[in-house]
């Protein structure tokens, strides 16, 4: 069986592999819980989503990844408050992880909107298979800063964040891996080899503008992270029209061009699509990636109440 080389050939020339160790998703309107404990609860709906993302079809160990997240908003007496979760697998090569995070925000009434203040917990495991790595070197067999076998380590980790909404505006601040946890593994000659999760920071922004045509909504976004050495940076400009049918274009800069559609099929219920062309030197090797999302937004309770969109993220 064809193992890893070419994955690592190409990693050498993409920040975006080894250096990342967050998720990377287009449909990063639709994952603020997983980045930021501050949105847990802005809506008035319960929110569940998952975004399915295969990057660099054909290329053996290019990155998979699945998440699972849900916001519910609930109320003690006159305050309101949110919870989330928030579940992550990726697998890279002979990485495979899991993060579960869960969060909780309490929401203040601030001029038009709520402001949501999140603190979340993280629990991760990394599995590794050193036997599956490829030296560039055929001479070569083992390496210092290389795990042997098959590897499992466990990690706690937390995150912050604020995050304010209108019926028109979206803005968030936060941060993950504030304890910076490390993973702890064997080498050849049993020596420790340490991975340290890099604190990240992050910076999401949308906004809902009534074109003149009532049945048409422009929906601009932006979304930063950064650990202060590498920052990505997706802009993104969506057209929807009649709350049913959207379409859009992202730019991630120095990396992508994305084209996303997608439609509400039921009241609540809706399905995404985008198509990630590279435009790094990944595109010589790479049939850029696939992701697929979707979500369902509803409340729970006896009587039906008709169901009104308070966020531009669940349209």
């Amino acid at each position: 069986m064809k193992k890893l080389i070419l994955v690592f050939f190409v990693c050498i020339f993409s920040a975006d592999a080894f250096s990342q160790q967050e998720r990377q998703v287009s449909h990063y309107m639709y994952d603020q819980i997983s980045i930021n404990p501050g949105s847990a609860g802005s809506s008035d709906m319960i929110s569940t989503h998952a975004i399915i993302r295969q990057q660099w079809p054909g290329i053996e160990g290019g990155p998979t990844d699945l998440i699972l997240n849900l916001s519910a908003p609930f109320r003690l007496g006159t305050t309101h408050h949110g919870l989330g979760l928030a579940i992550w697998s990726d697998q890279l090569g002979y990485n495979s992880d899991i993060d579960l995070s869960l969060s909780y925000a309490y929401q203040f009434q601030v001029g038009n909107g709520r402001l949501g203040l999140g603190i979340s917990g993280s629990f991760i495991n990394r599995e590794v298979n050193g036997n599956e790595w490829i030296f560039p070197d055929p001479d070569i067999s083992t390496d210092d800063d290389v795990p042997t076998g098959d590897q499992s380590e466990f990690a706690i980790d937390m995150g912050a964040g604020l995050f304010y909404t209108t019926e028109e505006l979206y803005v968030g601040l936060s941060t993950t891996r504030i304890l910076q946890s490390e993973y702890k593994f064997e080498n050849s000659t049993n020596l420790t080899v340490i991975e340290k999760l890099s604190r990240q920071y992050y910076l999401t922004a949308g906004y809902s503008l009534q074109l003149g045509n009532p049945l048409i909504e422009f929906l601009p976004s932006i979304f930063v992270t950064t650990d202060t050495k590498v920052t990505k940076i997706d802009v993104n400009a969506t057209l929807m029209y009649n709350k049913k049918f959207w379409g859009g274009v992202s730019y991630r800069v120095g990396s992508a061009v994305v084209g996303m559609v997608g439609l509400s099929i039921l009241n609540g219920v809706k399905v995404g699509y985008a198509y990630d062309f590279d435009t790094s030197k990944m595109m010589n090797v790479s049939k850029g990636s696939h992701e697929v999302m979707v979500g369902y937004d509803f409340r729970v309770g006896v009587d039906k109440i008709p169901q009104k969109y308070k966020s531009i993220r669940y349209l």
